[in-house]
């Protein structure tokens, strides 16, 4: 009728739906809490003074909660909790509180970046998984995962550079037996991880990014941590490694979930 405005549909965004990437994130942060308990300490990641009071017993409650959260995320109906709690206890606790305080002394060193980074991605993977399972809207969720996104692109970046910083530690763990050599795939998977990083910062090919930067991570496991495991199965620092391989394959996978989809056009 004449007078009267057509009405469109209003966009509203929706939550995306997570994979199977939060199952193997709560497997990761499992096994880091039993390494932790079968060793009596934190993990390695978790720099808690020696001198520190009731340093055993809390080492304990530390394992204990990351069994239980890690648990927590392989249920649909505690998932969102065991996300939030997982958030709140690596970004607030472990990087915050643990590396952070080594930053005030040791910000001329590389190593101390790459160790927060690792730390803030696990607190990354917990946190895209409460904003896709919890109970905020999508507009709030959608904006908190861009961001947990953008965070974790800087976090590939600053991996990367840990590969051209520390060559000498990063190529001994390549297999021999693979051409053309260590220092080359050393530093080919250095630049794979900022170009990785640079995609998801730009949103330019994010998902294949990121989904490629997973598949990256779990080889790094299978062909470096594993064999490292098997040389040293009485170190604390070998477990806890592949562990923390597991679970940033995790939040890589996240992630990568957590990005749109090419869209599809129809006529």
């Amino acid at each position: 009728m004449v007078g009267l405005k057509p009405v469109y549909p209003v966009m509203t965004p929706e939550k995306k739906t997570l994979c199977f990437g939060w199952r193997v994130y709560g497997l990761g942060i499992m096994a880091l809490g039993l390494a932790g308990l079968a060793f009596r300490d934190f993990d390695p990641g978790q720099p808690v003074p020696s001198h520190f009071p009731f340093r055993t017993l809390l080492a304990f409650v530390a394992g204990v909660f990351l069994v239980f959260a890690g648990a927590a995320i392989q249920s649909r109906r505690t998932v969102a909790r065991g996300g939030a709690a997982l958030a709140v206890f690596y970004g607030l606790f472990v990087v915050l509180l643990l590396d952070g305080r080594l930053m005030l002394t040791h910000y001329a060193e590389y190593g101390i970046y790459e160790e927060l980074s690792m730390q803030l991605a696990i607190a990354l993977g917990g946190l895209i998984i409460y904003a896709a399972s919890g109970e905020i809207d999508a507009t709030r969720s959608a904006s908190l995962t861009r961001l947990c996104q953008l965070v974790f692109g800087v976090c590939a970046l600053i991996w990367g550079g840990a590969h051209f910083v520390y060559m000498n530690m990063t190529a001994p763990l390549v297999p021999k037996w693979l051409p053309p050599g260590q220092v080359f795939w050393g530093y080919f998977t250095g630049v794979c991880f900022i170009a990785a990083g640079l995609a998801i910062l730009t949103g330019v090919k994010a998902r294949l990014a990121a989904t490629l930067l997973t598949v990256m991570i779990a080889i790094f496991g299978l062909l470096a941590n594993d064999r490292i495991l098997l040389t040293g199965l009485s170190s604390h620092f070998n477990w806890s490694e592949c562990a923390l391989n597991l679970s940033l394959t995790g939040v890589a996978w996240i992630v990568a979930d957590s990005q749109p989809r090419r869209a599809t056009s129809s006529r």
